[in-house]
């Protein structure tokens, strides 16, 4: 039988234009060694892993007539060089010079005649560093085979631990009649997806979009916030095609402070340095900010599975899950320290349902693993109305102990979450090895002070512990 997309992989590409691009990415920082890190060295490991991932050397193949959904098939001219690429920033090799590098490369559409991912190296950067940008399509993102190549090429030493060798011979690609006769044999068993097939051909987006929305919709929340419209907000406007990056640097003790003095989680500690920000944010704009405005963030946690599927909206990794949820940032509340416990009390409804898995947790079950669970987030979000929350915000937890590729350190890692329709700003958090980080991906022309939101976040955190310690 083919390797056929499921529904909601095949409706990333249907759904997919100029103005939203559905990959998600990733920035990595490392400190280059004394015995180097190039770009030679970059391929020769990612060539080595790749057998790993079997999906890297995979395109997508249409169906003739859109008769059934697209199927992964080898690629018999894959180009390990056309998806790992090498660029380099001119001196000085600022912060400044490489977000804009990101948010030139996030711009730009994958090309869906090749597989779905790209990896830049980004030489010239400060400090005798390096960065490491990685592109991976949301349809590549499937649940079963839910792995990013970032996890394969890390090492928890400076010595890459040996991968098997592997030949790597393609599987002859399916014939157009194959192709048809495989469609046709599906329609047989199951005549009601002809019907689908044909209106994804049509570009009816909105009817996968309902179709999806209808089965998860209703689990979106446990407080009900779904059946409402999220608030007004500059955070949702008409987007372009460009984007612009910025990131914040926090210490993970920190959140762990206030979580001691407080309770909660630090979730809920991170969430609330973000509506601190969001909040100094609207104000710095002139927006009207009352004691009663909020800001709608969706925000996919990793659940347990259940005996009946998934708790919530989400897909699958490696024994875990990600659901996601409605949470009203009470951007209106002056006070820090309150607006923590409204933060908090939002939040309980989701960790007493007893699915929530802990951050250790997760990072047992699936290794080094923020770029697989910010991409699932980033699909489950995708799946609802955009008129119910303003923006996304993931937050994924990773190891607290140094990670390795090729010898080189890695010593930062920002996450980038696809923007959706409408939707100027997604924000992504990663922890790792005693720092929290922050990628904000904004639409180039709706925010353009995004660097500005991104230093309001350090500035929230500050306000949060001094009221703590005070």
């Amino acid at each position: 039988m083919p390797d056929r997309l499921s529904a909601l992989d095949a409706s990333f590409l249907y759904l997919e234009d100029s103005t939203t691009p559905m990959h998600v990415g990733g920035v990595a920082v490392f400190r280059r060694p004394r015995s180097g890190f190039d770009y030679d060295r970059l391929v020769g490991l990612i060539e080595q892993r790749l057998g790993l991932v079997p999906r890297y050397r995979q395109r997508v193949t249409q169906v003739p007539g859109r008769l059934a959904r697209p199927v992964w098939t080898d690629d018999p001219e894959f180009d390990i060089t056309y998806h790992v690429r090498r660029s380099a920033l001119p001196k000085p090799g600022s912060e400044a010079q490489l977000h804009e590098l990101v948010a030139r490369l996030m711009s730009r559409p994958l090309d869906h005649t090749r597989p779905l991912w790209e990896v830049y190296l980004v030489e010239g950067l400060a400090k005798n560093r390096a960065a490491v940008i990685t592109k991976t399509h949301q349809a590549m993102v499937d649940g079963a085979a839910a792995i990013d190549l970032t996890q394969v090429i890390l090492d928890v030493s400076p010595s890459p631990r040996q991968a098997g060798e592997e030949l790597w011979m393609p599987q002859p690609e399916p014939s157009t009649a194959q192709l048809v006769l495989d469609a046709m044999a599906e329609i047989v068993q199951r005549p009601g997806e002809l019907v689908e097939n044909m209106r994804a051909a049509a570009l009816d987006a909105a009817a996968t979009v309902r179709k999806v929305t209808d089965a998860v919709g209703g689990l979106a929340s446990a407080v009900g916030t779904a059946y409402r419209p999220a608030p007004g907000s500059p955070l949702n406007a008409r987007i372009g095609t460009q984007r612009r990056y910025a990131v914040a640097r926090t210490q993970l003790e920190d959140y762990r402070a206030v979580r001691r003095r407080h309770g909660g989680t630090v979730n809920d500690v991170i969430l609330t340095v973000l509506t601190g920000a969001l909040r100094t944010w609207l104000l710095s704009r002139g927006e009207a900010v009352t004691s009663s405005t909020t800001i709608r963030a969706m925000v996919p946690l990793s659940v347990r599975e259940t005996e009946g599927g998934v708790n919530g909206a989400g897909s699958s990794v490696g024994g875990n899950a990600v659901s996601s949820y409605l949470v009203d940032l009470p951007v209106g509340e002056p006070n820090a320290v309150v607006r923590l416990h409204h933060v908090s009390h939002a939040m309980r409804a989701h960790q007493e349902s007893g699915q929530s898995v802990a951050a250790d947790a997760i990072v047992r079950l699936s290794g080094f693993a923020p770029p697989t669970l910010h991409a699932l987030g980033a699909r489950a979000a995708s799946s609802f109305s955009r008129r119910i929350f303003n923006l996304v915000v993931t937050n994924v937890p990773g190891p607290q102990l140094p990670l390795y590729a090729a010898g080189a350190r890695m010593m930062e890692m920002f996450p980038v979450v696809p923007l959706a329709m409408n939707q100027a700003l997604s924000i992504g958090v990663t922890s790792y090895d005693g720092g929290v980080y922050f990628g904000l991906n904004a639409d180039r022309d709706a925010m353009s002070d995004v660097d500005v939101l991104a230093s309001m976040v350090e500035e929230s955190l500050e306000e949060l512990v001094g009221a703590v310690s005070a």
